[in-house]
């Protein structure tokens, strides 16, 4: 099969193609002909060797990075999923997901049918970032109806589906975004977006229940100032985000740092909300598989609208 293998930790022209054996399923695996991969900051983190990840995956070579994919089952083992179903999912995070390959072995516990309404990189986007915000807002926080939600980054890869997630909950829905990326998150179903650039949000936004930080650094504390007593703020990975439980508890606060896990049954959540078009999927790229370096230059940027996909 197609493959490609990371040679070194460092630049991207440690990407290299080869051609490896097809993986063969386990008890309770399946095998997966891979139509599309997404593509997220973190791949480019464990590639240059800056996550624990990076450290775990060089123990089991060849190292394979990425761990969000759609595509169709040519074996399982498993009774949740026979022979050409769709299925898209994250797997194995965090650990080896090997998603850049035209097949790859997943847990059945890791994956979901996918919605007949959407694509497979459509449903390869919504993988480890739509995961991520809808672990973030639904398993830690239990975002209610009318709660005031901070979301930053609103026009990221997590940013756009917290988004849609956090208006299908019925919150009323504030990001932080350039002005260049307003219309976009406006369309999302943000009620207030604040041009980063230009305001700080913490002076005019206040009595927020829940932040979700995708930045950390002085992000938090900053967004602290919003939120009013007895609120929550989860940090995504990031090492800015250290401090965030204390910093919170220090002014009567909660605050995580939160990672997400490949969960199937959450996934099959996602996939009932992209079926009847609660949450969609922006694209704003697709690469080739021998272009996937150019899909971490691009995600490295970080202004990348919503979400980027490789397709083998």
């Amino acid at each position: 099969m197609e493959a490609i293998i990371l040679k070194d930790y460092g630049g991207v022209e440690n990407l290299q193609a080869a051609e490896l054996p097809v993986p063969i399923p386990g008890r309770d695996e399946v095998l997966v002909s891979v139509k599309a991969i997404s593509i997220n900051p973190v791949d480019a983190k464990t590639r240059k060797g800056g996550t624990p990840l990076a450290a775990l995956l060089k123990k089991d070579p060849p190292v394979i990075l990425g761990w969000d994919v759609a595509g169709i089952v040519e074996q399982s083992s498993a009774s949740s999923f026979k022979r050409g179903d769709a299925v898209f999912g994250m797997i194995n995070f965090p650990g080896a997901g090997r998603a850049y390959a035209s097949y790859i072995t997943a847990p059945a516990a890791h994956l979901a049918h996918m919605p007949r309404s959407i694509s497979f990189p459509e449903a390869a986007a919504a993988s480890l970032a739509a995961l991520t915000a809808w672990q973030a807002l639904v398993v830690h926080a239990s975002i209610g109806k009318n709660d005031r939600v901070l979301i930053h980054a609103g026009s990221g890869g997590v940013g756009h589906y917290a988004i849609q997630i956090a208006r299908h909950l019925g919150a009323y829905v504030i990001t932080t975004a350039s002005s260049a990326n307003r219309e976009f998150v406006m369309s999302f179903g943000a009620d207030e977006a604040i041009d980063y650039t230009t305001t700080p949000f913490e002076e005019v936004t206040g009595d927020i229940d829940f932040v979700l930080d995708t930045i950390g650094g002085d992000y938090i504390d900053r967004s602290i100032k919003a939120m009013k007593p007895g609120g929550t703020i989860i940090s995504l990975p990031s090492s800015k985000n250290r401090n965030v439980t204390q910093a919170a508890e220090a002014m009567g606060m909660k605050g995580y740092p939160m990672m997400v896990k490949s969960d199937g049954k959450d996934m099959a959540e996602l996939a009932a909300l992209l079926e009847t078009g609660e949450i969609r999927s922006h694209i704003a790229q697709s690469f080739p598989l021998n272009a996937v370096a150019s899909a971490h230059l691009q995600i490295e940027s970080g202004k990348t609208r919503g979400k980027l996909v490789v397709l083998p």
